[in-house]
């Protein structure tokens, strides 16, 4: 049986650890944790589950993603990886891997535990920034290795990272530099760091409009190691070279750009984290039937954009979902 507790978010949200073992990464034991919705007022349930997961320098706190997905009939579960938001222990390196491939381990254990806790039905995998960088990866290496992830019905990737974002020879001489230090020095940070301007855009405490774990989330990112960040552009190659993730998905992003050393109002309404143009770029490498869509005025989370977008992606989501459902019963047929 396992152990659900009651989960930082309150009210019809649970958690459960998921033990991972010691982390390959030597700091120490490392877990995963699952959070899931359960509210009092259950929607008629579909059999379909939502399975969430996050970014860099961020964790699952948007409850009404959780709340949009449970009303059309989802059952919703969001997973904080190793060493991040909840998962993450003392001592350890927040976000920290070596390898993004580290995370199959647990994204498997997130999947068979949601059909398990859901009578084995449909899932939609949701993920945002990185995750939709680690989700597509995973994907396509069970593929290859000819054990596709049960259940999968499709992919929402909301502001996928598929590419370094900056001058180009960040993505040249600078990945190569990337590959050498982060091979020696993993740990050690990379000097450029990140900018507070999304954070303050997003956090209440700074005019925004949500509440959040600064710890979990702090406003400048953590510390970007070059390590990690080496993982990264070993994933972007392999995403460039082209996956096959089997399942069709759907891609919103921001439709513009404006980074900003510090905040600045037209931060609202723009991806202020990574260029939407080389997410439009690499859409293609999925390997399925992709359908991408930008949203005026969102931000790097389209979800936590100012409501207009926010609802205008939401809308964009249901409609993709109603296609989806279409989609999978004339092949059914």
């Amino acid at each position: 049986m396992s152990n659900w507790e009651p989960d930082v978010l309150g009210d019809g949200y649970e958690q459960l650890t998921i033990p991972l073992g010691t982390d390959p990464d030597d700091e120490g034991d490392v877990a995963a944790t699952l959070v899931r919705y359960q509210p009092e007022a259950v929607t008629e349930r579909t059999g379909r589950a939502v399975l969430y997961v996050h970014g860099f320098t961020d964790y699952f706190f948007q409850k009404h993603l959780a709340e949009h997905f449970a009303a059309q009939g989802y059952a919703f579960f969001a997973l904080d990886l190793r060493k991040c938001g909840r998962s993450l222990r003392q001592g350890q390196t927040a976000h920290y891997v070596s390898d993004l491939s580290l995370y199959d381990t647990e994204l498997d254990e997130a999947v068979r535990l949601v059909r398990e806790d859901t009578g084995n039905g449909d899932v939609l995998l949701v993920a945002h920034s990185t995750g939709g960088l680690v989700l597509p990866l995973w994907l396509d290496s069970r593929r290859r290795r000819g054990t596709p992830v049960p259940g999968v019905a499709g992919v929402i990737l909301n502001s996928p990272w598929f590419d370094l974002q900056g001058p180009s020879y960040f993505r040249s001489v600078g990945t190569v530099a990337v590959d050498a230090v982060g091979r020696v020095r993993s740990r050690s940070v990379v000097p450029t760091g990140l900018s507070e301007a999304y954070g303050a855009s997003l956090h209440a405490d700074r005019g925004g409009e949500w509440h959040y774990n600064l710890d979990w989330k702090p406003l400048g990112g953590f510390p970007v190691t070059f390590g990690w960040l080496r993982a990264v552009r070993r994933g972007h190659a392999q995403l460039h070279r082209g996956l096959d993730i089997g399942v069709p998905a759907l891609i919103l992003r921001s439709k513009k750009t404006y980074f900003s050393p510090g905040y600045d109002p037209r931060v609202d309404t723009a991806d202020a984290v990574l260029d939407v143009k080389q997410i439009a770029r690499w859409a293609g490498c999925l390997g399925d039937r992709t359908t991408i869509v930008p949203i005026e005025g969102a931000r790097h989370d389209v979800f936590l954009s100012s409501e207009e977008p926010r609802a205008k992606a939401f809308d964009e989501v249901d409609m993709w979902l109603e296609w989806l459902h279409a989609h999978a019963t004339a092949a059914a047929d």
